[in-house]
């Protein structure tokens, strides 16, 4: 369990590019043709987490939790089952919000702007790395209502998906309020299906 020792306000940081360099780099802990891992260690921040392929998923959750390349957590084994069978080679896992914490009871209270800008770089990195026509898995869950800056962050998000025709899709049902299902307990044969993100947003309350 990853419980946050504090704001990500008073911590430091990488930059996204930055830690993109570093992730670039020789490894000790892991195989760098296989996983994408950035930054390239252990913290209280994540941009992303995944494999490297040719035909690339994109999975967006809410917030990272413990997973590390080769010790993935419950959710990103889902995720990588879905993928795998719903045709990809590889899956990419991107949040809406970059703190680590297991429990999202736990993400701070306030969003840290420049933060959440460096992991809107990052978003946008990973749908440069998927072609014309990125594939996106909205997968946040009704996790989205446990902070009021999340729907906002999520709006961004979608904005920047927009720019770059990100193709959305859902798994599994949607909520009463729209979200879409989160990963953990859907079956791993379970198929992707189009995801609506001008209605989605429609519904959504800042």
């Amino acid at each position: 369990m990853h419980i946050p020792k504090q704001n990500t306000a008073g911590i430091e940081v990488l930059p996204f590019e930055e830690a993109l360099t570093l992730s670039s780099g020789p490894q000790t802990g892991y195989d760098v043709d296989k996983w994408l891992y950035v930054p390239p260690v252990y913290d209280e921040y994540r941009y992303i987490l995944g494999t490297k392929g040719k035909h690339p998923l994109i999975c967006v959750g809410i917030n990272p939790s413990t997973a590390e390349p080769d010790h993935l957590d419950p959710t990103l084994q889902s995720a990588q089952r879905i993928a795998l069978h719903n045709g990809y080679d590889s899956f990419l896992m991107f949040n809406v919000y970059a703190q680590r914490a297991t429990r999202p009871d736990d993400m701070e209270k306030e969003m840290n702007p420049w933060m959440h800008g460096e992991n809107l770089k990052a978003f946008g990195h990973l749908l440069s790395l998927c072609g014309e026509k990125p594939a996106v898995w909205a997968a946040w869950g009704a996790i989205i209502e446990k902070r009021a800056y999340l729907p906002a962050c999520i709006r961004d998000m979608l904005n920047v998906g927009r720019e770059r025709g990100a193709v959305w899709y859902h798994a599994g049902p949607v909520s009463k309020a729209g979200h879409p299902h989160h990963p953990l307990y859907l079956k791993a044969d379970t198929l992707l299906e189009p995801f609506d993100t001008e209605a989605y947003l429609s519904r959504l309350t800042y």
